[in-house]
């Protein structure tokens, strides 16, 4: 273990935690669950930028993506490019109407949402599971991020990484709540921003250039300086896959949806857009790009993956290391915990209060039992992450489609046709998670598309056509939720 690189991580980590014990204390002033899991919808822009753009970065954006660009070339980085849009899509279409709807429902999760909009339980259960099993996937893919990144740059082994990783995660989610998770996502976010440009800068300075890495890379491989990238990869079915994955489907994320209903005005929405996609700008660019360029530095890594660790301690000086070390750590942390608390809000609120309503006056207990979920969560998220893939991107992205299959026309068109009925949203999320599952378990690709765009396609068509055959539900007369 280097001790250099340890102690900016440590100090990080405590700092994490000082913030975590200031959440919990201001939790206990508030009403237990709009504190706990909405933060009492105070977020002003900088911090909306901030927490929307740190819950969506993730371990694919700072391991993942730089190590498909590594593997690709400078293809994958106008790819990654894609994803520039999603902090616009998803404050633009959700943002200020779905906010207005979630206070006039009182509603403290999506599935709130979707119950007060459509008023059918059965509706809420099936979203409710389906987000927890392919949540369960995507946060198996951060602990991995976390637990691998410590290994290769901080020399720890990946089991022992793994256990201090999550351990972290998990408890200071389950006592500090959602406001300790915007709270921490903002230094997160700043920590992200620094740490990018400064292993850029660092990256192209070693590979002597920016005509000389390039130079190097086309010796290596003359299709990683081309748009089609290694191996062909880009096509343009792929491509348009890849958009769908990462940037319009983003609206149908239930843990990205959540801080469209958590922020305190419009004037902080519209400060969120624009800080935030300058934000997703520099990282995308930063990240993506410093792991292509990686490969004129570091030419024979056998797991892509390990590419942007590797380069820290290669281009930095320890410390320096030590303190970037954060940036990737911020990016997994605070996706996992944006997740692990809309897993946690979905055990409380749309499943056990469903079940015993009365138990809404208890707030002690729910608070207990909060916590308890989230810490067997995090338990079982150990064991899952114990015997890791080598490249964590596909399965992130498996995870990402599973959730928009469900998610993504209930949301939307719930929210902007006033004709959309149960039948047709049930109809959907049926058919999208089935659809995709099968699709993608039997390896079928029609027309060379990801999975994800006939599922989308197929829960579009029966949408519309359950809208037909079922009864018709209004805007205007939501039950509100308690």
């Amino acid at each position: 273990m280097q001790i250099e690189i340890l102690l900016p991580l440590i100090g990080y980590l405590l700092l994490v935690c000082l913030l975590s014990i200031y959440a919990y204390h201001r939790r206990q002033k508030g009403e237990f669950l709009h504190e706990y899991f909405l933060g009492n919808r105070s977020m002003g822009g900088v911090v909306l930028a901030m927490t929307i753009t740190a819950t969506y970065i993730s371990a694919s954006s700072f391991i993942g993506g730089p190590g498909a660009a590594y593997k690709y070339g400078l293809g994958w980085v106008l790819l990654a490019l894609i994803q520039v849009p999603t902090i616009w899509l998803s404050l633009g279409v959700l943002g200020k109407k779905f906010a207005i709807l979630a206070r006039r429902y009182n509603a403290v999760t999506l599935n709130d949402m979707l119950y007060a909009r459509f008023q059918s339980r059965l509706l809420v259960w099936i979203a409710s599971i389906s987000l927890l099993i392919a949540f369960f996937g995507a946060m198996t893919v951060q602990f991995i991020g976390g637990a691998r990144l410590l290994e290769t740059a901080a020399n720890i082994p990946y089991e022992i990484g793994l256990l201090i990783f999550g351990i972290t995660i998990a408890l200071y989610t389950a006592f500090g709540g959602f406001r300790a998770s915007v709270l921490n996502d903002t230094i997160q976010g700043f920590v992200m921003l620094v740490g990018t440009i400064i292993l850029l800068v660092a990256t192209i300075h070693k590979a002597g250039g920016l005509a000389a890495a390039t130079e190097t890379l086309k010796t290596i491989d003359p299709k990683l300086i081309t748009p089609q990238g290694a191996d062909n990869i880009f096509s343009m079915p792929f491509m348009f896959s890849f958009w769908i994955l990462v940037c319009f489907g983003v609206i149908g994320l239930p843990h990205t949806a959540v801080r469209c209903i958590s922020y305190k005005n419009s004037q902080a929405m519209h400060r969120g857009i624009i800080i935030g996609t300058i934000v997703m700008v520099i990282l995308m660019l930063g990240m993506h790009l410093a792991g292509a360029l990686g490969r004129a530095i570091l030419p024979d890594l056998t797991i892509p993956d390990q590419v942007i660790p590797t380069l820290m301690i290669t281009v930095l000086p320890p410390f320096a290391a030590g303190i970037f070390l954060a940036a990737p750590m911020a990016a997994i942390m605070s996706t996992i915990n944006s997740q692990l608390l809309q897993s946690s809000a979905t055990i409380i609120k749309d499943l056990y209060l469903n079940i015993a309503p009365e138990e809404i006056k208890k707030e002690r207990k729910l608070t207990w039992i909060s916590s308890a979920s989230t810490l067997i969560l995090g338990a079982l998220l150990l064991l899952a992450a114990w015997h890791p893939p080598q490249m964590i991107i596909w399965l992130n992205l498996l995870a990402f489609g599973g959730l928009q299959a469900v998610f993504l026309w209930p949301l939307i068109l719930g929210l902007y046709w006033q004709k959309a009925n149960r039948f047709g949203a049930l109809s959907s999320m049926i058919l999208g998670a089935l659809s995709y599952t099968l699709l993608t378990a039997f390896d079928v690709k029609f027309l060379n598309f990801h999975p994800i765009v006939p599922a989308l396609l197929l829960s579009l068509i029966v949408f519309l056509i359950g809208n037909v055959v079922g009864e018709k539900k209004s805007l205007s007369t939501p039950i509100k939720m308690n």
